[in-house]
């Protein structure tokens, strides 16, 4: 192992901090035992955002939940990091080598996602299956325009970036959450998630800054792990697109719709979520 575990003296029950050979130092979960299930979070999100997966699938295998670097609770090193999404991918990579988990069952979720889905290419020796829910990103299709969020969306982000930088986190935040699951979900949702999002809203400007790349079929074919699509039924259109032709183009993929559900499909319909996942691993050994 090429990295320094520190267990944190905090409230937070279980969790560690992975110290890198690049002076990272990486926030985590790692409970239950078994093949490694590793979990990444979206937007406004931390290792937190998966407790219900880590609850009940740790009974069945290794599961383990991290915060990227500049989300809760970053360090000083984490902040000073630049924030992209190859940041984000490159860290990872480096988590899992020198923790030497690899290769793992790797789950991401909406931004992610894309970050999975990015270190599955560059690293396909650290990802044995990969599982995207809703994908965060662009879609570029030969033949048709350049891919690019629609002017209303770049319009709303901005909006979003100028209340969280002016101090108006709940307005942003409801505006945000809204737009990419559906109208009044930020009211509905839970203390928890709330207070999750409270906690990272510093990281959405940064993120405006930063596109995620457009899914391409080149890049799609960089794809060789068996993949699981999952989307929900309700979730906005760019999403429910993505994993459609994600399905067309990665050669080992398998998608499903969870009924009922949009976006935070894992938070709202867990039981669903997790035994997609769970059939899946299963059908991958």
């Amino acid at each position: 192992m090429n990295a320094r575990t520190e267990t944190a003296a905090s409230a937070a029950s279980g969790l560690s901090f992975a110290a890198l050979p690049s002076g990272l130092r990486i926030p985590y979960t790692d409970t239950g035992s078994g093949e490694a299930l590793l979990f990444v979070h979206g937007s406004l999100c931390d290792y937190r955002y998966w407790s219900v997966q880590v609850a009940a699938l740790s009974r069945h295998v290794r599961c383990i939940s991290v915060s990227l670097s500049h989300y809760w609770p970053a360090d000083e090193a984490g902040l000073a990091r630049s924030f992209s999404w190859q940041a984000h991918a490159d860290e990872l990579a480096e988590f899992i080598t020198a923790l030497e988990l690899g290769p793992v069952h790797l789950v991401g979720h909406s931004r992610g996602a894309c970050v999975a889905f990015q270190l599955a290419r560059a690293c396909p020796h650290l990802v044995k299956t990969l599982t995207l829910a809703d994908p965060g990103g662009p879609l570029h299709i030969e033949g048709q325009p350049d891919a690019a969020l629609p002017p209303e969306t770049i319009a709303l982000r901005a909006r979003v970036a100028e209340l969280i930088e002016g101090g108006a986190f709940e307005a942003g935040l409801e505006m945000f959450v809204d737009s990419v699951s559906m109208p009044g979900i930020w009211r509905r949702s839970s203390p928890a998630f709330r207070a999750m999002a409270l906690a990272n809203a510093a990281t959405l400007p940064k993120q405006f800054r930063d596109p995620l790349p457009a899914y391409t079929r080149a890049a799609a074919a960089d794809i060789r792990c068996r993949t699981l699509l999952i989307e929900g039924e309700r979730s906005p259109r760019m999403y429910r697109d993505n994993v459609e032709q994600l399905a067309h183009w990665i050669a080992r993929a398998e998608k499903h719709a969870i009924a009922g559900a949009s976006h935070g499909m894992n938070m709202t319909h867990p039981g669903s979520f997790n035994r997609l996942l769970r059939s899946f691993m299963a059908a991958c050994k």
